[in-house]
């Protein structure tokens, strides 16, 4: 497990959300891609770290910023509650930065017809 860095809140392993969090879905673009996913990706890793997202370096392994695996598994329930893309857990460990998570969600998306849906893990 990697230490948190000074400052950032430690992951909810109770898997509740954070007060101001939903549990739905937000209104998707018709289409995402590398860039939208890339900018979601940055927004929650910000605000997982208590940081803003302009500190987010697309290309640092999320290891250096201290995401330890119940943040990993917690950003992969994320994923799965705000795209309905149901992927390996391992996702964010088997894609270790943003620009390279980014790609891997737009490739699933786009293989899922741009209508990712409860179908179960898509492969990756």
């Amino acid at each position: 497990m990697v230490p948190q860095p000074t400052g950032a809140p430690a992951p909810d392993p109770s898997g509740t959300r954070p007060p101001g969090r939903t549990q739905a879905r937000t209104a998707l673009p018709e289409q995402l891609g590398e860039r939208e996913f890339a900018r979601w990706l940055t927004a929650r890793l910000a605000e997982f770290l208590g940081r803003s997202a302009d500190d987010i370096d697309p290309r640092t392994p999320f290891a250096e910023y201290g995401l330890d695996s119940v943040a990993a598994l917690s950003l992969y329930g994320d994923i799965e509650d705000e795209f309905a893309l149901y992927l390996e857990p391992t996702v964010a460990w088997d894609h270790p930065t943003v620009e390279a998570l980014a790609r891997c969600l737009a490739d699933a998306y786009a293989h899922s017809g741009g209508r990712p849906g409860p179908a179960g893990p898509a492969e990756v």
